[in-house]
């Protein structure tokens, strides 16, 4: 499984030219790679060669998505230069021509490379290696107080990261507001009736969450409309008051008349209690409580009864189903309508405990961030005051990057498109963004995979760049990889994944080590015998407890070990070539222990 998978801009190359162009910062590219390709790997490259070009290293910023991975990329870059300031001339050489440079230009440059570590030793700032937050924070305490002040922000603002504390003292502040608020409180009451009141609790306060896509999406005037009433889907309810009045229409009322006087002179007994539950209903003064009626006199579960026949029968119930859309449709409108008024009161209170508390959290640097980088103006005298021009920017794992962090971006970005650097009328940074779409599962934090088809046509069409993609792992095994493309081949056959592209792996099937030797399990006892072994008295301080499953795992543990010692000593395998995987972290303390 060693067959060429690199391509650029769709076309297979070379792995050598896929590396020359990922690597070298005068370009920017859009790479798509697999788990195992070494997409870190290459960001620390270019981050290598763009010090080498002589950038200083707050010109340099890269992005990650976690604190940890952050730490260990200036580990690895502070590594390797450590590793190059004291090794063979030939191995600079090397490592010169593997990220992309031609022999003669690695051998001019390998000097230089010998002393980065030394030179970004000696300096005083270091290359900007942060999580969006992290740089989006420290774009906020740069911002201009009127810009702060604009969006209710506090100066120098403490960063809260878990706002799930803040939440009980915003919704008793709510709860007191509310009850200042005649209109609001009915909203509250209304939701409370129909929906219960710790579900409508869970709803608000789950707004806060996701109130930056609350806040803009009120700003642009599309929230009040996303839920709209039945009358502007169907325009058969217009001028009533309610969907359901529809019922006493002068089309549907006489029509539902004739069909209950015909079931009533049916032969059936059925089809005669239904006729007169239906005309029973179609004379209740209220139009919800007639709709309910009617509908229960025909249908049961939702279908229509059996044994009910008569002329225009169908008519009526397509009818029926249709006015029951329609108050669906309008019941959930006004929902929607209670809920955003709630909403609006609740962000107000939560928006003044953070200011009384000096606090901002993590929607807040997104919105600040989205503002300033969005004015090409702000976002120039920004920079420049942080003293960090950015000349690279770096995006690690972009399939958990979320629309409004990639907003804040892509504007930024998006001003340097075109002739002469577009708008900013600056060169255009080089942009490196590396991911994998397949490996996107932070749904829940609002990652959104669809946001890698905006990079590309940013970077390509917005900066003349290239997309670049490896489908060619170094560390997944070929049984792996069978698997993987077996079911992304099935999806895409039946259409629900799309540009799947079969990968290759390097790793020799030879190398993979045997299992570990199967435990026969004990067969638990019946519940009488466990109870009968349980009446004995056991001294618990000094005679530990012997559950037969208890005893399996520490089996497993021993064996696990002993595996790894004979990989150790007696094949030659280095302990950091061997991965230890398991169900859960306390097997995995058991298995330590064991080692």
């Amino acid at each position: 499984m060693k067959g060429a998978a690199y391509r650029i801009d769709g076309a297979l190359v070379a792995r050598e030219r896929f590396y020359q162009v990922a690597c070298d910062p005068a370009r920017s590219v859009v790479v798509e790679a697999c788990a195992g390709a070494g997409k870190t790997w290459m960001l620390v490259s270019r981050i290598l060669r763009s010090l080498l070009d002589g950038l200083e290293p707050q010109q340099i910023l890269a992005i990650t998505f976690t604190k940890k991975a952050a730490a260990e990329m200036r580990h690895r870059l502070m590594t390797w230069l450590a590793d190059f300031a004291d090794c063979p001339e030939a191995q600079r050489v090397q490592a010169l021509v593997d990220r992309g440079l031609s022999p003669d230009q690695a051998r001019a440059r390998a000097p230089a490379l010998g002393g980065l570590y030394e030179r970004l030793l000696a300096g005083q700032q270091q290359v900007e290696i942060r999580t969006f937050h992290a740089w989006f924070s420290q774009l906020m305490r740069a911002a201009p107080l009127e810009v702060l002040q604009e969006l209710g922000l506090p100066p120098q603002a403490e960063l809260v990261e878990d706002i799930e504390e803040l939440k009980p003292r915003a919704w008793r502040q709510f709860l007191a507001a509310l009850m200042q608020d005649d209109m609001l409180r009915g909203d509250f009451e209304a939701l409370v009736r129909s929906r219960g009141r710790h579900t409508t609790q869970a709803w608000l306060l789950g707004v806060i969450d996701k109130r930056l896509e609350f806040e803009l999406a009120e700003l642009s005037g599309t929230l009040a409309a996303s839920v709209p009433p039945a009358a502007e889907l169907d325009r058969a309810f217009e001028g009533y008051e309610h969907p359901a009045e529809r019922l006493r229409s002068a089309v549907v009322g006489p029509l539902l008349q004739r069909v209950a006087s015909a079931l009533g002179r049916h032969a059936k007994a059925t089809a005669q209690k239904a006729g007169a539950a239906l005309q029973q209903a179609l004379e209740r003064p209220d139009a919800v409580s007639a709709l309910c009626a009617a509908e229960a006199a025909l249908f049961t579960k939702g279908e229509l009864r059996k044994h009910l026949e008569a002329p225009e029968l169908d008519e009526a119930v397509a009818f029926l189903r249709d006015i029951r859309r329609g108050v669906a449709q309008q019941e959930a409108h006004l929902e929607h309508q209670r809920l955003s008024r709630l909403t609006r009161l609740l962000l107000a209170e939560y928006a003044r405990l953070k200011h009384a508390r000096g606090l901002a959290d993590m929607s807040d640097l997104e919105r600040c961030a989205l503002r300033l980088l969005g004015d090409h103006e702000v976002a120039g005298w920004l920079l420049e005051r942080l003293d960090t021009r950015v000349r690279q920017v770096l995006i690690d794992e972009f399939q958990d990057t979320n629309p409004l962090q990639w907003q804040a971006l892509s504007t930024w970005l998006s001003s340097y498109a075109g002739a002469g650097g577009g708008g900013s009328g600056q060169r255009p940074p080089g942009v490196f963004i590396v991911g994998d779409p397949k490996q996107s599962i932070y749904r829940f934090r609002r990652a959104e995979p669809r946001v890698f088809e905006a990079a590309k046509q940013l970077v390509v069409h917005g900066l003349g760049g290239a997309v670049l993609a490896c489908d060619h792992t170094r560390r997944n095994a070929p049984a792996v990889l069978d698997a993987l493309n077996a079911v992304f081949d099935s999806a895409q056959a039946e259409g629900r994944y799309t540009d799947f592209r079969s990968h290759t792996t390097e790793v020799d099937p030879a190398a993979a080590a045997g299992l570990v030797a199967a435990i026969e399990r004990v067969e638990r006892p019946a519940k009488a015998a466990r109870a009968e072994a349980a009446s004995g008295w056991r001294d618990s301080l000094s005679t530990p407890r012997r559950e037969p499953e208890v005893l399996l795992k520490l089996e497993e543990a021993r064996r696990v070990a002993a595996h790894i010692a004979q990989l150790v000593r007696g094949e030659g395998w280095r302990p950091s070539e061997i991965f230890v995987l398991s169900r859960r972290r306390a097997q995995l303390r058991l298995v330590g222990e064991a080692l």
